[in-house]
C-alpha cells in the first residue's frame, strides 16, 4: 500500500465554485477540469506508471 497525500481545497474555494457555476448555463466541465480547477488531487511523488500488472 502506498502513501499517497491527497490535496484538497479549502471549502471556501469550492463553496465560491459552486456558486459561480449555478449562476453558469454551459454545460458542467469534466471532473478532471473542475480538479485542475480547484487543485485538488492527488501529490504522488515520482510516481511513475506501471507497464504491467503485478
Amino acid at each position: 500500500m502506498s502513501n499517497n497525500n491527497v490535496t484538497n481545497p479549502p471549502k471556501q474555494v469550492v463553496r465560491e465554485y459552486l456558486e459561480r457555476r449555478t449562476r453558469d448555463n454551459t454545460p458542467p466541465p469534466s471532473p478532471e477540469e473542475i480538479r485542475r480547477q480547484l487543485g485538488w488531487g492527488l501529490m504522488v511523488p515520482d510516481f511513475k506508471p506501471s507497464l504491467g500488472r503485478s
